[in-house]
């Protein structure tokens, strides 16, 4: 969007009276062209995404996983979480449902990863900040680590700990309607509304974070930290991550800010995947759900993950960049 940028960069030269390549004056360009950008990109990309997942209601995704067991049900599990909401705390009420109606547990979790961390919403967007080398790289290991992750768990024969009253809740199976056209569009305007309305804080906190630390963070402070030269960068990304709630939207800006600072691509994937897969709120929700060995097993599958993709990444970062 190089047109928005020069028109924002306008905006503040000539109405604002300041250099965007001094800090303010560039802080002030990069919060409003990343708000405007996203909120852009957003609106699109949720009415496309929406109109897909019309398709695909909890009912209909709960008949398709049913018959299906093993890692080809983890794998479809994971696909399928991509067609879902945009972060862990609205996944877990489908959750919920996909486990009191019987499917595996293993495929269950799959999803519950895949659905915050991957879609084609936060595809589009990382390519339109990272490159497509990137995003398809983070859509592709976010899969992977959502069915290894299932796999785990169901190879473990978690179901005994999963809370009893999940267990007891009566299902009842509809048949799904058939919408119109006009009803999805409907449907899509109105997710719109909903998502926008959910996000829009942590979208402004993640881009007005992103511009402190493009414009006023020195480079040589943040590669002291989480730099290539620290061996434990991926772990304190992930670490500092999981305390934060927000959805992929609003961590991308300050992912943009980090890698402009010269830190590396996996440690700030790291801290992406922490953030929109292991929140602390949806650990919260999900502590409700599930008993605590489940959980703690959940949160270190997840968790190793996170930081094994890191390091990959940093390692062959030179093949993406």
């Amino acid at each position: 969007m190089t047109w928005l940028s020069d028109l924002v960069r306008l905006l503040v030269e000539k109405v604002f009276r300041l250099p965007v390549n001094e800090k303010l004056g560039g802080s002030i360009h990069f919060f409003i062209y990343d708000t405007i950008k996203i909120f852009i990109l957003l609106s699109v990309l949720i009415f496309l995404i929406s109109y897909i997942q019309s398709y695909f209601p909890p009912e209909k995704t709960k008949k398709i996983l049913g018959g299906i067991k093993g890692i080809k049900g983890n794998i479809l599990g994971a696909l399928l979480g991509t067609v879902t909401p945009f972060c862990s705390c609205s996944s877990i009420p489908i959750f919920i449902g996909f486990t009191s109606a019987g499917l595996p547990l293993g495929v269950t979790f799959s999803f519950l990863i895949s659905s915050p961390l991957v879609d084609l919403a936060s595809f589009l967007i990382l390519m339109s900040f990272f490159g497509f080398k990137i995003a398809l790289a983070y859509v592709i290991v976010g899969l992977i680590l959502a069915v290894i992750g299932g796999t785990i768990i169901d190879k473990l024969k978690m179901e005994k700990y999963v809370e009893g009253y999940v267990l007891e809740i009566k299902n009842t199976d509809l048949e799904v309607e058939e919408m119109t056209r006009k009803e999805r569009i409907n449907f899509s305007k109105g997710q719109i509304r909903d998502i926008v309305k959910r996000v829009w804080i942590y979208i402004l906190i993640g881009v007005g974070i992103g511009a402190t630390i493009h414009n006023w963070i020195p480079q040589d402070a943040i590669e002291k930290v989480i730099g290539s030269n620290n061996p434990f960068s991926v772990i304190l990304a992930a670490v500092v991550g999981i305390p934060m709630y927000a959805d992929i939207f609003g961590t991308i800006p300050i992912a943009e800010a980090l890698f402009g600072k010269g830190v590396g691509i996996g440690t700030v994937l790291s801290f992406m995947m922490a953030v929109t897969a292991l929140s602390l709120p949806s650990m919260v929700m999900l502590s409700k759900v599930v008993k605590p060995k489940l959980l703690v097993l959940f949160i270190t599958v997840v968790s190793i993950g996170i930081i094994i993709i890191g390091y990959l990444f940093n390692a062959f970062s030179y093949i993406l960049i």
